[in-house]
């Protein structure tokens, strides 16, 4: 691309931010390059200047200056092999799809993406998941260990306004766990910050000390559905904020560690007997802003491990109708 260029938005990149509306059109481009072009005004947004931030509106037009062949210059495509049994597995997962959303029930034990010892991942499966369109977009998390509602943009658009829902806290989320003993009261909010620490075991978080300036806000309601003799409760959880591993550290904060989490519950997340000693921790639902306006409101059915301690235990799912009702008023 050697001359100057205007380029019109698109509706399925109404929503995007400016840097990354460079990097899917000119993934060669540097980021230091592009801040100096917008620093000296050479890329313009309908005839105005703009910041790296701005978020761009379907319709729009974006001067692009002359970026040299190499900058102008389509990403390779990664070669990504989904095998005829993974992608029918994937496949298998979706319990929701329209033109801007899918949503899985994700399997505990499955990564949502790879790292370290980590080949088989969701991520990498994801083009079996392109049907007839663009390769889905992750736009949240699960841990590993734990199962359920994971939501998936299908254009540019669609991941851009629930990335905009995400951060301005416009998505409700519940999940069910199984604790060992019973949270005193039984109904309540844990307001308790978190921070990461370092070592081997970096991934794990912590009650942060006052004054600690790696500190982060963290809040969670919890509700008591059902007890199993005083010594296991079923309890419905929702985050306010999205730390890593919230939930987890949050419910051992309150001498209520979920069943089989013996990393923040120790021996005690194990109580033996016939429950697996899995993690109990599931993403039951999530009501969150359509991209294409309204409102989606999806459930997911328990994985098989937590579906046997629930038989085994005597709980009924209609109990967990409105457990938050109460503490939202």
């Amino acid at each position: 691309m050697n001359e100057v260029s205007q380029i019109g938005v698109t509706q399925e990149e109404d929503g995007v931010r400016l840097d990354r509306w460079f990097k899917r059109r000119f993934p060669m481009l540097t980021h230091g390059r592009l801040e100096k072009l917008l620093r000296t005004g050479q890329v313009r947004v309908d005839g105005a200047r703009a910041k790296a931030n701005v978020r761009l509106e379907a319709g729009q037009v974006v001067r692009v200056p002359p970026l040299g062949e190499e900058a102008a210059k389509p990403a390779p495509k990664p070669e990504r092999n989904v095998s005829d049994k993974d992608a029918e597995f994937v496949r298998s997962l979706v319990i929701h799809k329209d033109k801007s959303v899918l949503v899985l029930n994700k399997p505990a034990g499955l990564a949502v993406q790879g790292g370290t010892k980590t080949e088989r991942h969701l991520d990498g499966m994801l083009d079996a998941l392109a049907f007839e369109g663009e390769r889905p977009r992750l736009v949240h998390r699960l841990d590993r260990d734990t199962s359920g509602v994971l939501v998936l943009a299908r254009t540019a658009r669609a991941a851009a306004s629930l990335a905009r829902a995400f951060k301005q806290k416009d998505a409700r989320k519940i999940y069910w766990a199984l604790v060992v003993g019973v949270p005193v009261p039984r109904q309540g909010t844990i307001d308790l910050a978190l921070t990461k620490q370092g070592g081997p075991r970096a991934e794990r978080v912590f009650a942060a000390e006052k004054g600690d300036e790696n500190a982060r806000d963290a809040a969670t309601h919890f509700s008591t559905v059902a007890m199993a003799a005083h010594t296991l409760a079923w309890v419905a959880f929702m985050p306010l904020t999205g730390r890593t591993h919230q939930i987890r550290a949050h419910a051992a904060a309150i001498s209520t560690p979920i069943v089989g989490d013996g990393k923040y519950g120790g021996v005690n997340a194990h109580p033996g007997g016939e429950i697996p000693r899995k993690l109990h921790l599931h993403a039951r639902s999530i009501d969150i802003a359509h991209p294409d306006g309204g409102r989606l409101f999806i459930e997911a059915d328990l994985p098989p491990h937590m579906k046997a301690s629930w038989k085994l235990l005597g709980f009924d799912l209609r109990d967990a109708e409105d457990a938050f009702a109460g503490l939202e008023e």
